[in-house]
């Protein structure tokens, strides 16, 4: 067994998926995967993610749907940052449906329908307000105008239309109602020049679970997928049926007796108080563990809350445990399952000022993940 790990339950994201899907009603879900699987493995949370009813995935670059069709991963997949360099050839020869949010992405698109002989899947997409990738309005007709004289000409396939909401970890932000406005209208707009995708989608993670008006034809649910909730507004992971799939675990690497004045790790920002015992953890800011979380992060050790002590190194932190019985090998978890007392990755954002997002997505690749799955 390695020192540490990110333990993976393939069964909370089948779980997490069949949620989401009865919460999107009649509409698809599209399982994002992007950022390997938001840390947990992109291509045996998309499995899983299939296994629980997810018909789409979703990428943020080519390369990463390249990676799960050469895996054998069949269903639709959407990959959504294209740049002017991007290579969309392979997207081409591999079915991957690619997002083009101005002229130039649809002028690549069908060079590399023209080189490879094979239509380009596209969404088209409109910026409805998050300021992000997508047309403005002013430029959203001639998108379609173009899309659709390209299709005609069988060089791409167009297959949605799409937008992404700003403020839908905030359900009743006014922003939300606007949007939706204005995706009604650019889709009525692309109507009247003719484009009638087959997929129209809006909502993320937390429009998901909580927006269903802005559902349409296919959802796509991201931090949800791995049982995290998108946001406090939206409700608590337990309360939404979704169930944290990545536990982060370390075996201590030392445990020593200190005296009271001890200064702990570099620059001394924790000195201890008495005489006590220090628990050396084998992970560090390389491995994904915010440096800021000095002083503050939380752990569990021998089923004992603690706070990481002193500054987060790059390969190491160390917790002061006081008296309590424990050595070298013991388990330490710095997030896991709320249900069974330890940490979570919504406890480790709120003490370092982030997202649980980020938590996950952070641990780095010299941590092994390790798969397993367990029933609920």
């Amino acid at each position: 067994m390695p020192p540490f790990a990110a333990e993976i339950d393939l069964a909370a994201v089948r779980a997490n998926v069949g949620e989401l899907r009865r919460r999107a009603g009649e509409a698809a879900v599209m399982a994002v995967v992007k950022a390997d699987g938001y840390g947990h493995g992109m291509l045996p949370c998309a499995r899983a993610a299939i296994a629980g009813g997810a018909t789409w995935l979703g990428v943020a670059f080519v390369d990463e749907a390249v990676a799960l069709r050469d895996a054998g991963v069949d269903v639709p997949v959407l990959a959504w940052l294209v740049s002017p360099h991007t290579d969309l050839r392979p997207a081409a020869l591999r079915s991957v449906d690619v997002s083009v949010s101005a002229e130039w992405a649809l002028d690549l698109a069908a060079a590399a329908a023209r080189e490879t002989g094979t239509a380009i899947r596209v969404h088209l997409k409109a910026d409805t307000g998050l300021g992000r990738a997508g047309a403005m309005p002013a430029q959203w007709p001639a998108l379609c105008e173009k899309a659709l004289k390209l299709a005609a000409d069988g060089l791409v396939n167009i297959v949605g239309v799409w937008s992404h909401l700003a403020y839908a970890d905030s359900p009743s932000h006014p922003t939300i109602g606007m949007q939706k406005n204005r995706f009604d209208q650019a889709l009525q707009t692309a109507a009247s020049v003719g484009v009638f995708p087959q997929v129209r989608h809006l909502a993320n993670s937390a429009a998901t679970l909580a927006l269903p008006e802005t559902h349409y034809d296919l959802v796509r649910p991201g931090v949800a997928v791995y049982g995290l909730s998108p946001g406090p507004a939206v409700g608590r992971s337990s309360e939404l049926g979704l169930r944290p799939a990545m536990r982060l675990r370390a075996d201590a690497a030392l445990v020593k007796r200190v005296p009271a004045g001890q200064g702990v790790s570099y620059a001394h920002r924790y000195t201890t108080d008495r005489e006590t015992t220090l628990v050396l953890v084998p992970l560090g800011y390389a491995d994904g563990v915010p440096r800021s979380a000095t002083n503050v992060g939380p752990v569990l050790v021998g089923g004992e809350r603690y706070t990481v002590s002193g500054t987060v190194c790059m390969d190491q932190f160390v917790v002061d445990v006081g008296d309590l019985d424990v050595a070298a090998g013991d388990e330490v978890v710095l997030f896991g399952a709320e249900d069974r007392g330890e940490p979570t990755a919504d406890e480790w954002a709120a003490a370092v000022g982030t997202i649980n997002y980020e938590i996950v997505t952070r641990i780095g690749p010299r941590v092994p993940r390790i798969y397993r799955e367990e029933d609920a």
